[in-house]
């Protein structure tokens, strides 16, 4: 009787023990697949930090060079800077190009090299470029340059850019502005998209279409992949007329240094009022093709100013 009792103790200690073992196992498995540490997807991984700079930003590092995946369905309004920031002009412009095959038709190069500035637009005015569009569609394009003029002075061009703009439809901006003294002001980085142009198309060589929509409330344009250049207008240009006096040589002359540091074909330079698709711009008016080309060739391409999602080239 005494041997019954205690081979039923020990199989009691061992039901005990078995139950022990598999709750310790049921704890592991949970610990491990109920409540994973959230991963974050492949494609996003690969994106840059957040382009939206912090409520105060301190350094050129809070304007990152960055390209986002594609727009947010319901993205926030857009923020202004409370403090100005200041960026060198090293991240508009690199100081070591990289000579592509040279399209110069002189081996001389010029002397002229223009002054040149940095005026930030209001973080406002200035956005992300996408890899794709509000369909999900790729956004990539060689860039082109496009050609503006102010219908104004320079100055009340950089005024207004640098005055924060929230609402979608007021905001506004070039990458950058030729003076009538030929000074370059530089606007918004080559790497980020400015608001040159609306409703807009540009058509290549090839003929095909090339337009990207960022945003599902406004028509395709040109902005993802555009580098715009604005001329400062002539006073008597301060009007809707057709024409007006023109720009200066040196305007033209700091045009074609500026350019050529793109890197960009002539093929994909082009005109605010070319690539328009609402029939309501005309800039920039009495631009001189002949002359602005002609210096063109006398400048080496480089890569010194590198338009699109990654920094320039700074080996």
């Amino acid at each position: 009787m005494k041997q019954k009792i205690l081979t039923i103790m020990a199989l009691i200690c061992l039901c005990f023990a078995t139950l022990a073992a598999m709750s310790i196992q049921v704890g592991q498995t949970a610990e491990v697949t109920g409540s994973p540490t959230p991963r974050v997807p492949p494609a996003r991984q690969l994106l840059p930090m957040p382009s939206l700079p912090s409520p105060t930003p301190a350094s050129a590092s809070e304007v990152p060079f960055s390209c986002m995946l594609q727009p947010v369905p319901n993205p926030p309004p857009a923020r202004s800077s409370p403090t100005p920031i200041q960026l060198p002009l090293s991240r508009f412009r690199q100081s070591n190009p990289v000579d592509l095959a040279s399209t110069r038709t002189d081996s001389r190069s010029p002397s002229y090299t223009p002054r040149e500035e940095v005026q930030l637009a209001d973080l406002t005015n200035f956005g992300d470029r996408y890899l794709r569009d509000v369909h999900g569609r790729s956004a990539v394009h060689d860039p082109i340059v496009v050609l503006h003029e102010t219908v104004g002075s320079g100055q009340s061009a950089v005024n207004y850019f640098q005055t924060p703009h929230p609402r979608d439809e007021d905001q506004v901006s070039y990458h950058t502005l030729i003076r009538e003294d030929g000074t370059v002001t530089y606007l918004v980085p080559p790497d980020k998209r400015a608001y040159g142009a609306g409703d807009s198309v540009f058509r290549s060589a090839t003929g095909t279409e090339e337009a990207v929509q960022t945003n599902p409330n406004f028509p395709p344009s040109v902005n993802n992949f555009a580098y715009h250049i604005s001329l400062e207008t002539p006073a008597d240009g301060d009007n809707n007329n057709t024409t007006h006096s023109g720009y200066t040589d040196a305007q033209y002359q700091s045009l074609a240094w500026l350019i050529a540091k793109t890197g960009i074909p002539d093929s994909r330079i082009t005109m605010h009022k070319t690539v328009d698709r609402s029939g309501q711009r005309m800039d920039p008016r009495s631009f001189n093709s002949q002359l602005f080309l002609t210096l063109l060739k006398t400048y080496p391409k480089t890569r010194e100013i590198s338009i699109g999602c990654l920094p320039p080239e700074t080996a």
